[in-house]
C-alpha cells in the first residue's frame, strides 16, 4: 500500500555511510546488471545512490533501477513476476507479499535468514508478513509507523507539563485536558472510528491478534477474550476523548492533521509531523511526541507497520547478484546512512533503532521508538482482500458508533475472515 506519508522528520545530519560486507566479488560480476523496481515516493533518489553504490562496490556489478507508480503496481508486479524478462529486486508493500509469495513468483529466502539479518532481529510488522507458511519470502527494507503527536501549549493549560510513560497517565491527562476544553467541537484526542491502523494497537496491546493459523487454515481470533478486551479498551478511548463526529470517519475526512494544526484537538496518532507542519508551521515548537503507552507499565502498545520489503523474482537470471542486493540493502551500516540518516524512515531492526535514536531529532525519536514493538497482519494472500474491501475499517467503525457490541462486531467480521484469509487456499 502506499506509504509516502509514513516518514517521520530526518535526521539533523546523515550519518557516513560504510560500505557493507566482506571484500568486493567483482571477478564474476564485473559487466553484470541488475534490474530493481523501486516505488515512486519511498526512497530519495540519495539514499538510492548509495544503496547502489555500496552494491557496486561490494559485487563489481550495475543497478538499472527502474521507479513504478502506485496505481495498479499489485497487477503490474503480478504480471512482470509471471515473464523471463522479470526484474531481479522488487520492492513490494510489506502486507501485500504473500500475494505474490502464494503461488511461487517469488524467490524461497529461508536459507539466506542468518546472512540477510546480519544478526539483526528484524522488526515483527515488516518479517512478520514476509513470513509465509514458515518460509522467508522477502528482506526488510524499512518502515513508517505511529506515535502519539501533541500540542503542548493546550496540555499546559490544562495542567499537563510531561509526556505521560503509561496507559493510566495518559487517560489521566486527557480526562485534565477535556475538562479544560468543553467545546463541543474539540477533541482531546482524535481517534476516528474507522481508523484500523491505530485502533488495532489495542487488540494487540491486549494480547489479541486478528487471526490464527493452523496448518494452512487460518481463523478470525476477534471474539477471543484477550481480542474482546483489546476492543473493549479501544471503544472506550475513543469514546471518551474522541468527538461524536469522528465514529463513522477515517483520517482524511475531516483531516486529522489539519484538525491539530487548527487547534481542534490536542492530539493524534499519525506517522510524521510533516503535513501539520505544511498546513501551520507556526507550531512547530508547540508540538511533542511519545509513543502510545501499553496497559502493563513499561511498554508501549505493538504498532501496525507500514514499509517495504525487498523480494526476488523466482524467474530472476541473477538470483545470486540479487540476493546480494538485498543483503546490501538490510545491511546495518545502510540502514543507519541511507534510511534512517538520509530519508528518516525508521530501520528494520531493534539493535539498529537503538543506534540511531541518539543522533533524532526530539520529534523523531518517538516514533522510532515506538517501531520497536509492532504486530504482524495474517501472512496469507488473502489480507489483500480485507484491506482493498475495507470491511477492517467498517468493523471498528461499528463498534465505535455502537452500530453493533464488540462481540456481535467481531463475530461478523471473524466470519469474513474466515472465508477472505483462506480464499488462496
Amino acid at each position: 500500500m502506499p506509504r509516502r506519508s509514513l516518514a517521520a522528520l530526518p535526521l539533523a545530519a546523515a550519518l557516513a555511510l560504510a560500505a557493507c560486507g566482506g571484500p568486493a566479488d567483482t571477478n564474476s560480476a564485473q559487466g553484470k546488471a541488475i534490474t530493481v523496481w523501486l516505488m515512486d515516493g519511498d526512497l530519495s533518489d540519495k539514499a538510492v545512490a548509495a544503496i547502489n553504490t555500496a552494491f557496486e562496490k561490494a559485487t563489481g556489478a550495475t543497478v538499472t533501477v527502474q521507479v513504478q507508480e502506485w496505481d495498479n503496481i499489485n497487477t503490474k508486479i503480478s504480471t512482470a513476476l509471471a515473464q523471463d524478462s522479470t526484474p531481479d529486486v522488487l520492492e513490494i508493500g510489506n502486507t501485500d507479499v504473500p500475494l505474490f509469495a502464494a503461488n511461487g513468483a517469488l524467490a524461497d529466502l529461508t536459507d539466506h535468514k542468518a546472512d540477510l539479518s546480519a544478526g539483526q532481529d528484524w522488526l515483527p510488522g515488516l518479517a512478520g508478513p514476509a513470513t509465509v507458511d514458515g518460509k522467508i519470502y522477502a528482506a526488510p527494507l524499512f518502515a513508517g509507523n505511529r506515535a502519539v503527536v501533541y500540542r503542548k501549549s493546550i496540555w499546559a493549560k490544562a495542567g499537563v507539563t510531561t509526556p505521560p510513560t503509561t496507559y493510566a497517565e495518559l487517560t489521566a491527562d486527557l480526562d485534565k485536558v477535556k475538562a479544560a476544553n468543553p467545546d463541543p467541537a474539540f477533541s482531546a484526542f482524535n481517534f476516528p472510528g474507522q481508523y484500523w491502523y491505530g485502533a488495532l494497537q489495542f487488540v494487540w496491546d491486549a494480547g489479541g491478534q486478528l487471526a490464527t493459523q493452523d496448518g494452512p487454515k487460518w481463523t478470525g481470533a476477534l471474539e477471543k477474550p484477550a481480542a474482546q478486551q483489546g476492543l473493549k479498551a479501544w471503544q472506550q478511548f475513543q469514546n471518551t476523548y474522541s468527538g461524536a463526529a469522528s465514529r463513522n470517519v477515517d483520517t482524511k475526512a475531516p483531516d486529522q492533521a489539519a484538525m491539530f494544526a487548527q487547534g481542534n484537538t490536542s492530539a493524534i496518532l499519525d506517522t510524521s509531523v510533516n503535513t501539520i507542519l505544511k498546513d501551520n508551521p507556526s507550531i512547530k515548537d508547540d508540538i511533542g511526541t511519545f509513543p502510545f503507552p501499553g496497559a502493563a507499565p513499561g511498554r508501549t502498545q505493538p504498532v501496525f507497520l507500514g514499509g517495504s520489503d525487498l523480494g526476488i523474482a523466482a524467474k530472476s537470471h541473477n538470483q545470486d547478484l540479487a540476493l546480494k542486493y538485498l543483503k546490501t540493502a538490510a545491511d546495518p551500516n545502510v540502514q543507519k546512512s541511507a534510511i534512517a540518516g538520509i530519508d528518516g524512515w525508521t530501520p528494520v531492526s531493534t539493535q539498529i533503532i537503538d543506534q540511531v535514536t541518539p543522533s533524532l531529532p526530539p520529534l523523531s525519536a518517538a516514533f522510532f521508538a515506538a517501531a520497536k514493538s509492532s504486530g504482524a497482519t495474517p501472512a496469507t494472500a488473502g489480507w489483500a482482500t480485507v484491506e482493498s474491501d475495507k470491511s477492517i475499517n467498517t468493523f471498528f467503525a461499528d463498534i465505535a458508533t455502537g452500530r453493533k457490541s464488540t462481540a456481535d462486531a467481531a463475530r461478523d467480521f471473524d466470519a469474513h475472515l474466515d472465508q477472505a484469509l483462506n480464499a488462496s487456499q
